[in-house]
């Protein structure tokens, strides 16, 4: 198995990242959010899991151990694979994920893409008592300011997947550095035309 890669990101794509080592290009899959705060040309390290199918070797990355270990205990529910265990990662952090599950807050986990009510009933079925050390093991992390507006935005009743969309599309376009909270708040609202 392959645990862990390193080396320069060469090209970025909504959903996978190419990252050379000793001259050959990897693909690697990562959650969204992941690909969005990675830029080409830069050196990132990656925590694997490799999935084995008859036609393919797909390499998933996580810059977080933490996520790549949550990664593997999502693929331990009936019906979810590696696309929809990585569609749940792109939309929140494991800890976010995890504390929903133990809450059995299944507003939320229905918001990410693939899972719908029953999926998110099975998570929550298959997870509850495994996911406790996920959540304490991040909560003393503080959160990126992205995931922070996230939370405020999912908050305000919009989904994970329409949060996370408007704060990437903020960080993207705004063209400015250092901008707080309150500021990627202000624009992601004022973009979606609800400010």
């Amino acid at each position: 198995m392959i645990s862990s890669i390193s080396g320069i990101v060469k090209s970025i794509s909504l959903n996978s990242v190419v990252v050379e080592v000793g001259g050959v290009g990897i693909l690697i899959q990562v959650p969204n959010r992941v690909a969005i705060s990675l830029s080409a040309g830069a050196t990132a390290s990656f925590h694997t899991y490799l999935v084995v199918r008859e036609d393919a070797l797909i390499l998933f990355g996580f810059t977080d151990l933490i996520d790549r270990d949550f990664f593997e205990l999502l693929l331990s529910v009936t019906g979810i694979g590696p696309k929809v265990a990585q569609a749940i990662l792109s939309g929140s952090d494991s800890a976010t994920i995890a504390t929903a599950i133990s809450s059995s807050n299944l507003k939320t986990l229905e918001s990410f893409p693939g899972l719908g009510k029953k999926g998110a009933q099975r998570l929550v079925l298959e997870l509850k008592d495994k996911v406790a050390g996920f959540a304490s093991k991040n909560a003393n992390k503080s959160l990126p300011l992205g995931n922070q507006v996230e939370n405020a935005l999912q908050g305000l009743g919009y989904s994970a997947k329409d949060a996370a969309s408007m704060v990437s599309q903020v960080l993207s376009s705004s063209g400015k550095e250092n901008l707080s909270s309150s500021e990627i708040l202000k624009l992601a609202l004022k973009n979606s035309g609800k400010e």
